[in-house]
């Protein structure tokens, strides 16, 4: 299953592809960059700020910069710390983009149609975290 990023929360997304993961599903989300993370700006920014500071480069917790690494960290985060959770994981595949291979597929989309509060795109907080397009 092919689901397009553009728009969709950063939250339902990772539940509903962690439950299709555990389900046996091969999943491929798209446009990663732009999906939203609601919440103010700053605090968001900060946050993740905050959880790169820990720990040192050599021994950890090692966070990702890139956009797609984001997504796939947070989706890692919502399965279970087992062999059935690698096991998910491994047939999960994120892109920044859409592939030229994946355009001619059925994408399906999981957008929000209007949001009413504060967010900030993964590709904008991946720049404030130092990654460069």
């Amino acid at each position: 299953m092919i689901i397009d990023g553009k728009n969709a929360i950063l939250g339902r997304l990772a539940t509903y592809t962690a439950k299709e993961l555990l389900n046996g599903n091969d999943m491929v989300i798209v446009n990663s960059e732009k999906i939203l993370i609601t919440g103010s700006p700053k605090k968001i920014v900060g946050d993740y700020l905050k959880i790169r500071r820990i720990g040192t480069p050599q021994h950890g917790p090692f966070t990702p910069k890139k956009p797609d690494l984001i997504v796939r960290r947070t989706i890692r985060g919502m399965l279970p710390k087992d062999k059935k959770g690698r096991n998910a994981l491994r047939k999960l595949r994120v892109y920044i983009d859409i592939p030229p291979e994946l355009q001619k597929n059925e994408i399906k989309s999981i957008a929000v149609k209007e949001l009413k509060s504060n967010f900030i795109r993964i590709g904008d907080l991946a720049q404030s975290l130092g990654w460069r397009k």
